[in-house]
């Protein structure tokens, strides 16, 4: 009776609105990876898939919102290299929520760089340049990378890192933003002039964001198999939405749930062991 209603479950799933939680302002990388696969996902239900932004805490307020809500399917995370790599290894102390206990990995979206931009009155035409010129460099916190974006553009500030998706892509393209390196180990497809940093004189550097569909780790397996599957079949080769990903320098990598969970496993290792070394890590009060 039980493997009998999760089939049912399975099989109706959705029925109501579907919710993809971002933890950073409109506009970023995020945001817009979540909103295209979002709408390939509603065709594909023929239902209601909503983004909802909830910026702040580097990213930690949607991720917890996700983490605490009811595991019926209904409330899915955008995670990504932030929500689950760096945050939870800078603040594992002070979380309110376990990053991989507390979580489901139904489904990879793919990778993407992130990308080095300075406004175009800027002297410097390399990273390398860039590092010469740069001693005393201020930190700007924004919630969001859009915002960053635009301040770039304006002048009000002269640098500034962010995934290469979304409005940074458009704006490099446009001439707004000047490029100086990518954080890849190999270039992106869609700005094949930008170098990488290892290229630029940081030999070694290999940051490649990534993004993924996550929900509570409760949600019936059933739902979870359904979540894959159609992720995947969008994601298949020459479809609509992965050339869509790709247009944005994402490479599209879709796979299992246990390969997922398993890559989130090593991003949050990875990032620990960094924010050790440089001792980055938050402290309980």
């Amino acid at each position: 009776m039980v493997l009998g209603s999760a089939a049912v479950t399975a099989q109706a799933y959705p029925t109501k609105a579907v919710r993809i939680m971002v933890g950073y302002s409109p506009g970023g990388g995020v945001d817009t990876t979540a909103r295209i696969v979002g709408a390939a996902l509603a065709k594909a239900w023929a239902g209601t898939v909503i983004v909802e932004n909830r910026p702040g805490a580097s990213g930690n307020i949607a991720t917890e919102y996700t983490a605490k809500a009811a595991p019926d399917g209904y409330t899915l995370v955008l995670c990504n290299i932030g929500s689950h790599g760096v945050t939870p290894a800078r603040f594992r102390k002070t979380l309110t929520y376990d990053p991989i206990a507390d979580f489901a990995f139904p489904a990879k979206i793919g990778g993407v760089p992130n990308v080095f931009m300075v406004h175009p009155s800027m002297p410097m035409n390399t990273l390398g340049e860039y590092i010469s010129y740069a001693i005393n460099i201020v930190h700007v916190p924004y919630k969001g990378a859009a915002a960053a974006l635009t301040d770039v553009m304006s002048g009000h500030v002269e640098s500034s890192v962010g995934n290469l998706a979304g409005a940074p892509l458009s704006a490099i393209k446009a001439g707004r933003v000047r490029a100086l390196a990518v954080t890849s180990a190999k270039r992106n497809a869609q700005l094949p002039q930008v170098p990488t940093f290892a290229e630029s004189g940081v030999p070694g550097y290999d940051v490649t964001g990534w993004y993924g569909l996550c929900t509570q780790a409760k949600v019936p397996q059933p739902i979870l198999t359904k979540i894959n599957t159609d992720i995947n079949k969008l994601l298949a080769s020459g479809q609509p939405l992965r050339k869509r990903l790709e247009t944005q320098g994402i490479t599209v990598t879709p796979g299992t749930q246990e390969e997922f969970a398993a890559h989130v496993k090593s991003e949050i290792a990875r990032w620990t062991k960094v924010v050790r070394e440089a001792t980055l890590e938050t402290k309980k009060r």
